[in-house]
C-alpha cells in the first residue's frame, strides 16, 4: 500500500470552488479507480484555506493511474487558478495499520 498526503493552500475566497473541484475528482476517482482505496479531502479547522487530501493506493500502478488520469489534468487545470502555491505532496509506505 501505497499512503499520499497532498496539503494544497487555496486563495482566500475561493475555498468554495477549489471543494467542488475535489468533490468532482472524488467522485471520478470512487467511480474508476479501484485500485485508489482511500481518497479523502480535509480541511484545516485553524485555516479555511488549507486542504489535505489522505490518499490510499493499493500499489504504485495504481498511483499512476490516477496521477495520468484525464479527470487529474482537469482537476489541476482547474485548482492551478484557485491555489496560492505548489501543493506539498508527501509519500508514505505502510507499515502497520487497524482496519
Amino acid at each position: 500500500m501505497l499512503t499520499v498526503i497532498a496539503t494544497l493552500k487555496v486563495q482566500p475566497g475561493k475555498e468554495d470552488a477549489f471543494v467542488a473541484a475535489a468533490k468532482s475528482m472524488i467522485e471520478y476517482v470512487t467511480a474508476n479507480e479501484p485500485g485508489t482505496k482511500l481518497y479523502s479531502l480535509h480541511r484545516s479547522m485553524a485555516d479555511p484555506t488549507t486542504f489535505v487530501f489522505y490518499e490510499v493506493y493499493a500499489d504504485q500502478a495504481a498511483f499512476a493511474a490516477h496521477g495520468g488520469s484525464p479527470a487529474m489534468a482537469e482537476f489541476f487545470g482547474a485548482a492551478g487558478t484557485l491555489l496560492a502555491g505548489r501543493p506539498d505532496i508527501a509519500m508514505y509506505e505502510d507499515i502497520a495499520a487497524r482496519g
